[in-house]
């Protein structure tokens, strides 16, 4: 499971650089998002852009990483593709995260401008 990670000021942005999160990789992808955001900032950014698929395992995944963050700190969600900006919609959780169009998107609403 590859993640890049960058962080600026109150803002990480944990980058999944993968086509699928499913149920082969759905825990390396829990675990790998805990390690990148212990002791991080306290907005993280998970930038699914590169991801074209997500099942019920990987969201649970996402869902089970949101629950893993430390007091403080809040997940959103950006940059979804289409197929999986729809299993969002499907399932109501765009109504748990906030999601954004891109990771400038979250940026900006971060910076209120």
């Amino acid at each position: 499971m590859e993640l890049t990670t960058t962080q600026s000021g109150d803002l990480q942005v944990v980058k999944v650089k993968e086509a699928r999160i499913d149920a082969a990789v759905a825990i390396q992808f829990k675990d790998a998002v805990r390690a990148s955001t212990e002791g991080g900032a306290p907005r993280i950014v998970l930038d699914l852009s590169q991801v074209a698929f997500i099942d019920s395992s990987g969201l649970g995944a996402i869902v089970a990483a949101m629950k893993q963050m430390r007091d403080g700190q809040k997940l959103d969600l950006a940059g979804l593709t289409p197929a999986v900006d729809k299993v969002f919609r499907l399932t109501r959780m765009d109504t748990v995260f906030a999601i954004y169009a891109s990771v400038d998107a979250a940026m900006l609403e971060k910076t209120g401008t």
